[in-house]
């Protein structure tokens, strides 16, 4: 029905198809609120609604086609899902890992909906091997804004606060299968800021990868059908032909890290992202950075790459 065949073996590869989600129609009003919920600052949906157009004819304008799964909920999941503060977030509800798109589950229950009428919809936009719907049955949770798709062979997966290693565990299997050979396993602390591993780094093109400098410290279990071992972050990433820029120049954990590929010579960030990151690396000079302001979705504590469900990528 979309004409869209999932198809992601990077994170920089051109996007050809990506899948969004409109903001909440409801206001998150003082700071009070917003703390109960687990959100930076107040939120104004109409201005909210301002900035994800933005951020979408930005990615449209780039020759991205952009499927917004609201548009496509029926009965009790139409009435439901506008009110669902958190549904703009899409990158945690699946990860295409090759040609296979795996389900996610939620971390925080709060969520739950959101999963239940994604994967309603991909369930008809996709068939069983494409999309395997009870891939998710024993996962306890996990959440794709932990889930980097390095390259053809190997994907990096955090299991922090929300995502648990059993639902690593019960999906090791069937990344095997989908083609990739290993999975490197970090385990970020549980923090607020911590919480996904795109809000601690993120690729920039083919070459290079920039983190907060902290995560040279911790080590990767690396795990294949045969079993595992260890090493350090960084002598990971660079085995996988990853510069790393370490950086202690992230004062904005979302608007900093949280940005999007749009091809191996183009990212979509935030036009709040501290510059001093874009003149760490002769990289990011040959690049074409497009900025978008999406401060208002950004106060949610998600930034344009957790907006984002790459589908497709050639």
């Amino acid at each position: 029905m979309l004409n869209v065949q999932p198809n992601c073996w990077s994170e920089h590869d051109e996007l050809k198809a990506v899948v969004v989600c409109s903001p909440t129609t409801l206001d998150v009003p003082d700071q009070r609120t917003a703390d109960y919920v687990g959100w930076e600052r107040p939120v104004q949906q109409e201005k909210a609604h301002e900035s994800h157009e933005e951020m979408v004819k930005a990615m449209e304008d780039e020759g991205v086609k952009v499927i917004d799964y609201s548009k496509y909920l029926k009965g009790e999941h139409a009435e439901l899902n506008p009110h669902l503060i958190n549904r703009v977030f899409v990158r945690d509800l699946a990860c295409v890992y090759g040609n296979t798109l795996i389900p996610g589950d939620a971390g925080a229950t709060m969520r739950a909906p959101e999963y239940v009428h994604s994967h309603g919809l991909f369930q008809e936009w996709f068939d069983d091997e494409t999309f395997p719907i009870k891939a998710n049955n024993d996962m306890k949770a996990l959440e794709n804004g932990d889930v980097f798709v390095l390259n053809k062979d190997t994907v990096f997966i955090n299991t922090g606060l929300r995502t648990s290693i059993e639902s690593l565990e019960a999906i090791k299997g069937r990344i095997f299968k989908a083609g990739f050979s290993e999975i490197g396993v970090i385990d970020l602390p549980r923090k607020g800021e911590t919480m996904h591993l795109d809000m601690n780094c993120n690729v920039v093109g083919p070459n290079l990868l920039v983190g907060k400098s902290y995560m040279r410290l911790f080590p990767v279990q690396v795990v294949t059908s045969s079993g595992s071992t260890y090493t350090m972050a960084g002598d990971f990433l660079q085995r996988h032909g990853f510069e790393v820029l370490w950086t202690d120049h992230v004062k904005h954990t979302v608007a900093d890290i949280n940005f999007l590929n749009i091809n191996p010579e183009t990212i979509l960030v935030s036009t709040k992202i501290n510059k001093a990151i874009l003149r760490e690396h002769p990289t990011f000079k040959k690049m074409k950075i497009i900025e978008v302001d999406v401060d208002e979705l950004e106060k949610g504590g998600g930034g344009i790459r957790c907006m984002t469900l790459p589908l497709e990528r050639r």
